[in-house]
């Protein structure tokens, strides 16, 4: 699949936005790439999903929820591999996990995740996987904004592979 196939998907979807955007770590951006309305095309799942199987090896996926569910359920369906969801805190009912899914001890995940920007969540979702057990060394992301996710990932040992960068999806507007 063409980087430019999925671009082009994403703009159709009216998931790229201008105007003055606060963001979920308080900056702002004269751009915001609305998560939701990529992520509930069929279309644009399709080639995220297929963009996402293309680098995948590790036998487990893992998504953020809630954003990354959709990212994570249609790539399991393209991969055949088995996933779980990482919660940003444990739920107070019920089991009380914060991993929803089946992990073992010492299995290798990758964590997908929508959009990257400070790395924050993605990391958190690390941590709580690693205290899992789970061996986890990169993240996947649909677009990485250059904000600092990748060096504060790296901090951590962890690589952030992304399928379009802010600048890729920008370009000539």
């Amino acid at each position: 699949m063409a980087d430019q196939d999925l671009i082009a998907a994403l703009r159709d979807a009216d998931a790229v936005e201008f105007g003055e955007f606060e963001l979920s770590h308080g900056g702002t951006s004269d751009y915001y790439v609305d998560k939701y309305l990529f992520e509930t095309d069929p279309e644009c799942l399709r080639l995220i999903a297929a963009a996402f199987a293309e680098r995948i090896d590790e036998p487990k996926l893992a998504g953020v929820a809630l954003g990354a569910v959709p990212l994570v359920a249609v790539t399991s369906a393209e991969t055949g591999r088995p996933y779980v969801i990482a919660r940003k805190q444990a739920k107070e009912y019920g089991t009380g996990n914060r991993i929803e899914g089946r992990l073992d001890e010492g299995e290798r995940v990758v964590v997908l995740e929508d959009i990257a920007t400070t790395g924050t969540s993605a990391l958190d979702a690390v941590e709580a996987l690693r205290e899992a057990g789970a061996v986890v060394d990169r993240v996947l992301v649909v677009v990485d904004r250059g904000e600092g996710a990748s060096e504060l990932l790296a901090d951590h040992g962890i690589e952030l592979d992304a399928l379009l960068t802010a600048e890729d999806l920008l370009a000539g507007d």
